[in-house]
């Protein structure tokens, strides 16, 4: 017999002074009403990186991988994953973003590459998990293309970097 478990109400993550918005009082999870938070502009930005041998990374920068151009198709994909945040993650609002970018940058240092998701709404509740959700599919999406190349490619880092507007104000990850 499945059990239901509650979980701690009076939970504050660290340094933020607040309880989790996402359960009720009686420890059941629950989508917050924003329905009285007026709309303002908010920015989120997040990243991650994709970690590679040399050669998966040149046959990237070359444009010759079987599945064609890698970092057109993982931008495309980080676009839409954005657009589709709501339907992945059971709490989330849907928003009617108004700006999606993502960049990837190759890096021969690493070797891999870093992919940045910057996501804008004017509304009344933040963009950090469609910036994350970016994120993290347009990593998924790079794997996928070179996985037959190479199985041991690492996903890693993927965090929120910069969260501007809303009520909590602006947030900047140290570096």
């Amino acid at each position: 017999m499945a059990r239901k478990t509650k979980a701690n109400t009076k939970a504050e993550p660290s340094g933020s002074g607040t309880a989790l918005t996402h359960i009720d009082a009686k420890g059941d999870a629950r989508m917050v009403d924003v329905s009285a938070k007026p709309a303002t502009e908010r920015t989120a930005v997040a990243e991650g990186r994709v970690l590679m041998s040399k050669a998966t990374l040149a046959l990237i920068e070359s444009g010759q991988a079987k599945k064609g151009d890698v970092l057109a198709t993982a931008r495309i994909a980080g676009i839409m994953a954005a657009k589709r945040t709501s339907e992945l993650i059971p709490l989330c609002h849907p928003l009617a973003l108004t700006k999606v970018t993502i960049d990837i940058a190759t890096d021969a240092k690493l070797p891999g590459c870093i992919v940045r998701a910057s996501v804008k709404v004017t509304g009344p509740t933040g963009v950090e998990m469609e910036a994350l959700t970016a994120v993290s599919v347009a990593c998924l999406t790079i794997y996928d293309m070179i996985k037959a190349v190479e199985r041991g490619v690492r996903i890693e880092r993927i965090h929120l970097i910069e969260k501007i507007g809303g009520k909590s104000g602006h947030y900047r990850a140290d570096d």
